[in-house]
């Protein structure tokens, strides 16, 4: 048969799926800290308005961009927690966050180019940008500087072929939060060498005693893309809906490539989003407290046991601190507890090279399994 592309075909599988497969597998329960998915069920109130709309016989085309009344709601959200001020028509409603990343990257990366993805970082980051043929350079994130990016560092980095930087605040997986020095600095920086700065921000609700701080609210030269979601703030993970905002020009390109990469989200998802957003936001505070009294209990947990962690601002994972247990593989230890003591967690590789030695926890997942899930890893050598 014919070659497939060899970008498709070089593109790495997201590390945390080789633990999916194997939990599948062993056909005994399993407890699950692998996977960041709200254990909270769908708000009613954006169910039924789904349900409503599909009553209502909106099954048809909409537009590209999004139907205008979300795309409004949107507008006033951003302007109100985000200090992002956009009308309606720099918002694009996308299927998930993650195809508002592959739309903002489309639309201003190049076969050759490079993107600055964070290590650790989400695994899609670079899986999207090598999707494009373009090269990812990752940016380490190290613990001496709490996670955070390191300006002088990302200078360090640009070439000529530097297209974009990628920032994740709060993080997946680490939990670390942009502050506003950091966010303006970024900004700056991306003007200094005439960059794109595409900000994944899916986590922007879930912060714990520090503020969610959007860079686009510091963009003095449009070029700022952000990215929003739906799936985690308003446990809406299958309904697949997200959004990003961007500068006009941005916004109108991000709008024609919709067309022929998903033509449009479907139409009741979109309602079910336009609820969530005017609907009562009682439930978002529920799940942030929820999560902020997961971390507390799982880090006295890990502080007992005597491991290592890094405490999360935002976001809800826990990175921990495996290197004087995992002998230089960590994917290998996740493994072994998988399968001795029936434990599913992210190795830290699978989050790039810097990773190794840690590994992720889900703090989405109940209370009770999360627990004794900490209990059974803190013991596994």
């Amino acid at each position: 048969m014919p070659h497939l592309a060899t970008n498709a075909e070089r593109m790495p599988r997201s590390g945390i799926r080789r633990i999916m497969d194997l939990a599948w597998s062993l056909g005994q329960p399993v407890i699950g800290l692998h996977v960041g998915e709200p254990s909270f069920p769908t708000p009613d109130h954006v169910r039924k308005a789904a349900a409503d709309a599909l009553d209502r016989g909106e099954t048809r085309y909409v537009p590209n961009a999004g139907i205008t009344p979300l795309r409004n709601a949107i507008s006033d959200k951003l302007a109100r927690r985000n200090r992002i001020a956009a009308s309606p028509d720099q918002v694009i409603v996308t299927a998930g966050g993650v195809q508002a990343l592959h739309v903002a990257l489309s639309a201003t990366v190049q076969s050759g180019d490079e993107v600055l993805i964070p290590d650790p970082g989400w695994p899609n980051f670079a899986m999207a940008v090598q999707l494009l043929q373009a090269t990812p350079v990752r940016y380490p994130l190290r613990p001496e500087n709490s996670f955070l990016p390191d300006v002088a560092e990302l200078d360090r980095l640009v070439t000529a072929r530097t297209r974009a930087i990628m920032v994740n605040s709060p993080s997946n997986p680490l939990g670390a939060v942009l502050g506003a020095e950091l966010a303006a600095r970024l900004c700056r920086l991306a003007d200094a060498h005439d960059l794109w700065l595409v900000s994944d921000e899916c986590y922007d609700a879930i912060t714990f005693d520090v503020p969610h701080v959007s860079p686009a609210a510091y963009d003095r030269q449009q070029r700022v893309i952000s990215c929003f979601s739906f799936s985690k703030t308003y446990a809406m993970t299958g309904l697949r809906v997200g959004y990003l905002v961007a500068p006009e020009g941005v916004a109108a390109t991000a709008a024609k490539m919709q067309e022929p990469l998903i033509s449009c989200v479907n139409a009741p998802a979109q309602y079910a989003a336009l609820a969530a957003l005017e609907g009562s936001q009682d439930v978002v505070d529920v799940m942030r407290r929820t999560y902020q009294r997961r971390r507390d209990a799982a880090a006295q947990v890990l502080r007992d046991s005597g491991t290592g962690f890094l405490m999360p601002d935002g976001a809800f994972y826990l990175w921990i601190d495996v290197r004087d247990r995992c002998h230089g593989d960590v994917e290998e230890w996740a493994l072994g507890l998988l399968r001795e003591r029936q434990v599913a967690v992210a190795p830290g590789t699978a989050f790039g090279p810097a990773g190794q030695g840690w590994a992720r926890v889900s703090l989405a997942t109940r209370s009770d399994d999360l627990l004794e899930g900490l209990r059974r890893l803190a013991e596994w050598r």
